[in-house]
This record gives structure tokens, sequence and C-alpha cells, in this order.
């Protein structure tokens, strides 16, 4: 084969692998657009290999965090979280960390710092969906509160604290 031709081929082949990647891209953000304003039709896969359906989680209060195991003030947040789970779940009210990370990285970590919460897996698109849920430049953590409603109580940019968390317990 001659070497123009085996550029060529070379090339071809580049654009129809990218041309793929840009397809599964825009799939992913059209199926998180498309959830914008229900996050309760996400059906999300876990670390675990099930999945969770958001449709079950609708009727009672759910603390919705984004967060990546690359981000510090989100790992540190982490076991405050899962404290904030243990207490406030037997008054009814759901924790559900989304990672926007990559499945081994977020296994990895979940079996150094287990957390009771369920975790699901959003990979890039999960910012996608923390802009389209009220954060503009997709900052890590990010965490929404739905009231039993399904509508927005509560956002917070940032890592959380006791007293917020106290707060919006006391006050969804």
């Amino acid at each position: 084969m001659t070497p123009p031709r085996r550029r060529l081929l070379l090339a071809g082949g580049a654009a129809i692998a990218a041309a793929a990647g840009a397809a599964g891209y825009v799939w992913r953000e059209r199926r998180f657009e498309q959830a914008s304003g229900g996050v309760w039709s996400l059906v999300l896969p876990m670390p675990t290999g099930r999945e969770l359906d958001f449709a079950t989680l609708r009727g009672r209060p759910l603390l919705l965090n984004f967060w990546a195991t690359w981000c510090p003030p989100c790992v540190r947040e982490m076991p405050l979280l899962d404290r904030f789970h243990a207490d406030a779940a037997p008054r009814g009210w759901q924790v559900v960390g989304l990672a926007a990370d990559a499945l081994r990285p977020v296994r990895e970590f979940l079996l150094r710092s287990p957390v009771r919460y369920p975790v699901v897996l959003a990979g890039g698109a999960g910012i996608t969906l923390a802009r389209r849920l009220g954060n503009p430049d997709g900052a890590l953590p990010y965490t929404v509160l739905f009231g039993s409603d399904g509508r927005i109580r509560r956002q917070k940019r940032g890592e959380l604290t006791d007293v917020e968390l106290a707060t919006w317990l006391a006050r969804p």
C-alpha cells in the first residue's frame, strides 16, 4: 500500500471514530437535557452494576449531591453526607450521590471510603444535569434538595456544612 493511500485510510478511520464518539456524547447530552425538568425520569447505573430509577425516589425529600473522586471538597463532605443520610433516613429523607466521574475511579474510591447512601454514575453528562438544575458553571460539589413534591427547595455550590444540613432538615 502506498504511503498516501495509507494516510487516507488512517484519516478515514480516525474520522469515523471521532464521529462515533461525538454521536455517543450527543446522545448522553440529550438524555440529560431531556431529564432537566424531570430528574424523576432518570435511570442511572450504580457502581454495583445495578441501576437506580429516580421515579422510585419520588414522594420523599431527596438530597442529590454531585461529586467526583478528583474533587477534594467533594471527598471531604462525603462523611458528612453519610452521617446525614443515617440520621435523616428514618425521617423519610433520601440521599443520592451523583458521580460526574467514570466507573473505575468511583468503584475504587468507594472500596476505600464506603458510604451508606446510593451512588450513581453519570460521567461528564452529570455536569450537564447540574447546570440544568441551577449550577451554571458546573462547579463541584453541588447539592440540590428536592422536596417531597419533587420541586427544588434548596441548592448549594461548594462544600456543605453540618449547620446547613441541620437547617435544611429542620426547614426543607
